[in-house]
């Protein structure tokens, strides 16, 4: 999508500290890192939201949910039953959707994780 800020990204268009990459997904650092660790993940394919998926999509969309421990365990986050992280996935501008490209926050690094 022409004016899309995460597309710019994925076409190396705009700088992003990237942190995973592969054929169809990339993670990078959020800009305005609301925890000690803030990743973000998201497919290189343009869709707009989680709304904008349906069952053709459901491959892709389990890979990417399984990259989401890897990625945030080699980027800081504890793994085991002392540590974790947190995954947000906002739907639409009324919940809080700023970047009209599907992606999935990935927090960590808190006290105790």
């Amino acid at each position: 999508m022409k004016n899309c800020i995460f597309c710019k990204i994925v076409e190396k268009k705009l700088p992003a500290n990237i942190i995973f990459e592969d054929d169809y997904f990339l993670a990078f650092h959020d800009i305005k890192p609301a925890a000690p660790v803030h990743l973000l993940l998201i497919p290189k394919k343009h869709i707009e939201s989680i709304n904008h998926t349906d069952k053709n999509d459901e491959i892709w969309l389990g890979k990417m949910l399984l990259l989401i421990p890897k990625i945030a365990f080699d980027n800081g986050c504890k793994p085991g039953i002392d540590g974790g992280f947190r995954i947000i996935n906002n739907c639409g501008a009324a919940v809080g959707q700023e970047v009209l490209h599907l992606h999935f926050h990935i927090l960590g690094g808190f006290v105790g994780s």
